[in-house]
């Protein structure tokens, strides 16, 4: 028993979210896409999976790509309440003074917050983002050292942030990789930044100052969510791109492009390719119907199973009629049993190949039976 237990708990410690083997597969069995990039990555939203790669943890000067992480900042502290889309800014002389993209903010000017996010999303607005950062953390250097705490937080280990624009600075860097997983971060737990990096056309101050999104695939292409673009002399054009058709979206993160049409051209090719080949599914489990578990020698006879949320998994098309699930429960449960436990998993196979366990824990905890309660209980069984 020892040993089931001991092998369930590693499973739910290594399986808390379900990885696709069909999205391993679709990485080592990458397309030739014949991208003209120096670094390019393809990854699907829900379960992370990593679809195409080209020089992916290659450190490269994100440019205006930056700002990912600073909408991300932004859109945590809108979703928390630290910040709302009707407080207003007040824009500072350094503010003001950005040079690069702009929507010529004005010191002393006051503008929304929402506003504020608008000008960054659509016209990347470097003096916008600078107005943002210095009213949620007081100054932009703090707002930085927010971004780059943010960043080890997520994993990014190719990433150091001198700024919150992406103006070249010595020491700014990041990679395809590490800008996929940001930008999956925002697009999948902030779906409202969608308000913003949709719009094509817009404007400010009234109507006086017109927007125009610099991400042309929010017009040109099917599903288009965002997301960011970037471009600098020495970064040369960078996109993260998101889509999403049917439930199935990816990032396409595309760096170091000659043109604005090579980049715009290689992420339409990444989320073509992702589209084309790939479906996203739901296992089909009843957990309302998992039967209770026996427990021995406990105050109870038995444990209710709850089941771990049944994580969505990538597939390629066509294998979703071959996906099996089944039930594994422990047999021999013995009390103490404490809430939470693993005690049994879902096991999905394809091709009888395991692709995803969700772990199967007890709701609620099970003393183990002391000596009076065990003479009682044999008692009652004795006199019927």
């Amino acid at each position: 028993m020892k040993k089931r237990i001991v092998s369930l708990l590693l499973a739910a410690a290594l399986l808390t979210g379900a990885a696709s083997a069909a999205g391993e597969e679709g990485a080592a069995e990458q397309p030739d896409l014949d991208l003209s990039a120096a670094s390019a990555v393809l990854m699907e939203k829900e379960t992370g999976a990593l679809l195409y790669e080209k020089e992916s943890h290659q450190q490269l000067e994100p440019a205006s790509v930056t700002k990912v992480m600073t909408l991300l900042l932004i859109m945590e502290d809108l979703d928390s309440g630290r910040l709302s889309k009707e407080d207003l800014v007040t824009v500072s002389a350094a503010a003001a003074g950005m040079g690069g993209s702009q929507v010529y903010l004005k010191e002393g000017e006051q503008l929304s917050a929402g506003e504020l996010i608008k000008c960054i999303a659509v016209v990347s607005g470097n003096d916008a983002a600078v107005a943002m950062a210095e009213h949620l953390a007081g100054s932009e250097a703090a707002f930085v050292e927010r971004m780059n705490r943010r960043a080890q937080e997520l994993g990014m280990k190719d990433t150091a942030f001198v700024n919150c624009t992406g103006l070249p600075a010595a020491g700014h860097h990041s990679s395809a990789y590490d800008i996929a997983l940001m930008s999956r971060e925002l697009i999948l737990h902030h779906p409202d930044i969608r308000t913003y990096t949709t719009i094509w056309m817009d404007s400010l101050r009234g109507g006086t100052s017109q927007l125009v999104n610099t991400n042309k695939l929010v017009r040109h292409y099917a599903g288009a969510t965002g997301l960011k673009t970037g471009t600098t002399s020495k970064a040369g054009h960078n996109l993260s791109a998101t889509a999403e058709r049917g439930g199935l979206a990816f990032v396409a993160v595309i760096l170091g492009c000659e043109t604005k049409e090579e980049r715009i051209g290689g992420a339409r090719k990444m989320l073509d390719y992702g589209f084309a080949n790939y479906s996203v599914y739901t296992p089909q489990v009843d957990t309302d119907a998992l039967p209770s578990v026996p427990v021995l020698h406990g105050v109870s006879e038995s444990t209710i199973p709850v089941a771990d949320e049944i994580r969505p998994i990538l597939l390629r098309k066509g294998q979703e009629k071959q996906v099996t699930c089944t039930t594994e429960m422990a047999t021999d449960l013995q009390a103490p049993v404490y809430e939470g436990q693993v005690i049994g998993q879902i096991v999905v196979t394809l091709d009888g190949k395991t692709i995803a366990e969700y772990p199967i824990r007890a709701s609620e905890a099970v003393a183990r039976l002391g000596f009076g309660g065990a003479f009682w209980k044999l008692l009652c069984a004795l006199l019927g």
